[in-house]
């Protein structure tokens, strides 16, 4: 939506449709960005470290650098977020990971390259635990 070469590097701007009951990304970690997520339509369900929130329409999440956490659609409808992250670059991430999706070693590659780290063991666990779908790789 917002790319951060318009910013000058300070932050992008992404849009997340989530489908219903979807685990949007495993457990992770990101050491340079903070993410603020804000909901235009649905439940967003969030696990920020050991906190499980949940955030409807006009709500604001903040997933902060430097702590674990993941994201998901809670309800039986389509979820959807714009995300604002801070600095800019991170949006990039995306574009690459869609190219890459299930090749296991370049998704690793791509996450390094991002200073992101990405518990893939924790998806069964946590589909488990709020009633989600997840993507094979």
């Amino acid at each position: 939506m917002f790319d951060g070469r318009e910013s000058e590097g300070r932050f992008s701007v992404v849009h997340h449709p989530i489908a219903p009951r979807a685990l949007a990304a495993p457990l992770h970690y990101h050491h340079n960005e903070d993410e603020y997520s804000f909901v235009l339509e649905g439940t967003l369900g969030a696990l920020l470290g050991d906190d499980v929130v949940t955030a409807g329409p006009g709500t604001w999440v903040m997933k902060p650098r430097g702590q674990w956490h993941t994201f998901w659609n809670a309800g039986d409808t389509q979820c959807r977020i714009i995300e604002v992250i801070s600095p800019a670059g991170f949006e990039d991430y995306f574009r690459e990971i869609a190219e890459g999706w299930g090749d296991v070693e370049s998704l690793a590659r791509i996450s390094a390259k991002y200073s992101l780290e990405m518990d893939m063991e924790s998806v069964p666990g946590l589909c488990q635990r709020f009633g989600l779908t997840f993507p094979e790789l």
